[in-house]
């Protein structure tokens, strides 16, 4: 499609060339060229000359059409589809009403001022069209609702219901992958909408058919999840096909679009964690999740934990929790494979997670 747009604005521009020799030649200081071959040839560098600027200059004028049909987008989501059929209607009206004015403004026999106040008129005919319209819909809508509420009487009406709508979550592959946000989703800690990107799927796909067995279950394992998620679970979710042609990380794909619709990341990476609060991205952090809503262990309590294995240093043992935090009991290592109560001496909060040390009940000092 950027192949197309490019040609079909070189097109444009060399045709626009084309125009403007043929103007200067007939009413500017060419106007002496007498000479066929070298009007012909003038002709024909005016037309590659202009379509050449133009395709040079077409990546520039689609990104900048893009970035505005973007923001037009996105301004137009919370506007209510009545009110965009309205304002639409009053735009025509005021643009034709504006074309019956110009006609008489083009008559200004002073060059470029009747062209000049024919540009302000469509401008302020067409905001003023839609701003009537819209008002006039507004108006109307509450005289209907005024003459329902007479003629329906011993009626109550329930309390209009306000559209809250959340802010985008954008889903990476580890976290498709990890397979919890489902979980999480079931739970309703997390509202919608949920944005999975067409190059994510795309991602997905290719694990998915790799000729690694291990790789090829992770990525058969993220679309189960994403299945799942859109399926059995009551969230909305939403596949955009909006991509980066120019960007081959996906990772850089993934912050550019939530940097455009204002959303938020959700991961498990720890290197996307760093570079999306380097660009102001929002990220919300699986891991960081699962640390936070750990059970909070206080030195001085007591648990009973099984010995699995012994530790680093001489004497240690090592025993795991539930949700795999790590405890780490001093002379734990004669009790490997017991059932032991211990007594918590203190409490290490990593980057890797909590760590819990503990010292058998009936210890000995």
């Amino acid at each position: 499609m950027n192949r197309v747009l490019k040609w079909v604005i070189a097109f444009l521009g060399g045709f626009s060339g084309l125009a403007v020799f043929i103007y200067i030649t007939r009413t500017g200081p060419l106007l002496s060229i007498d000479s066929w071959t070298l009007f012909f040839f003038g002709l024909i560098t005016a037309t590659l000359l202009s379509g050449l600027l133009f395709y040079m200059i077409s990546p520039w004028l689609i990104n900048m059409g893009r970035n505005l049909a973007n923001f037009i987008v996105n301004e137009l989501s919370g506007v209510p589809v009545d009110k965009q059929v309205i304002g639409s209607g009053g735009l025509i009206a005021g643009l034709i009403v504006a074309y019956l004015i110009s006609q008489i403004i083009a008559e200004i026999p002073v060059p470029l001022i009747g062209t000049i106040i024919s540009i302000i008129v469509y401008i302020f005919m067409g905001y003023l069209g839609v701003k009537l319209a819209v008002k006039a819909g507004e108006f109307v809508s509450f005289g209907n609702v005024l003459k329902k509420n007479i003629l329906k009487e011993d009626t109550t009406t329930a309390p209009e219901v306000p559209v809250v709508t959340g802010i985008p979550k954008i889903l990476d592959t580890s976290v498709i992958i990890d397979g919890r946000i489902a979980d999480i989703c079931r739970t309703g800690f997390v509202e919608g909408p949920l944005i999975i990107p067409e190059f994510i799927l795309e991602e997905l796909r290719h694990i998915a058919d790799s000729s690694a067995s291990l790789k090829r279950n992770r990525g058969r394992r993220g679309l189960d999840v994403l299945n799942i998620i859109q399926k059995e679970l009551e969230i909305e979710v939403k596949i955009v096909d909006q991509d980066f042609p120019d960007i081959h990380e996906v990772d850089v794909k993934l912050l550019k679009l939530a940097q455009m619709i204002n959303g938020t990341v959700v991961t498990n990476d720890y290197n996307l964690n760093k570079v999306a609060g380097l660009q102001g991205v929002k990220v919300l952090n699986i891991n960081e999740l699962a640390n936070a809503v750990k059970p909070v262990v206080l030195p001085g309590e007591e648990m009973q934990v099984e010995m699995i294995k012994d530790g680093k240093e001489s004497g240690q043992g090592l025993a795991y929790l539930d949700d795999g935090t790590m405890i780490v009991v001093e002379g734990g290592r004669k009790f490997i494979g017991q059932e032991i109560d211990v007594l918590v001496t203190s409490v290490l909060q990593t980057a890797a997670g909590r760590m819990i040390f503990a010292k058998p009940k009936h210890h000995e000092s």
